[in-house]
């Protein structure tokens, strides 16, 4: 392999990790912004009902009364 081939070969694997790294961070940062969501979201209904009346609503929807 020449000089030129391996400069190319190691240019792919480095654009492919920088890749690779970003499609990480983005899978990351979407995580989390859906576990502020749902913890945003059960706290709410916690304080609009109580804990008892979250509960309650809970069983409810699952068993459809």
């Amino acid at each position: 392999m020449n000089a030129t081939a391996r400069i190319i070969a190691e240019t792919r694997t480095d654009t492919a990790a920088s890749a690779d790294r970003t499609v990480l961070g983005a899978m990351a940062a979407s995580a989390g912004i859906i576990g502020l969501w749902a913890v945003a979201t059960l706290a709410v209904a916690a304080f609009a009902h109580g804990p008892l009346g979250l509960v309650r609503a809970w069983f409810g929807a699952v068993t459809g009364m």
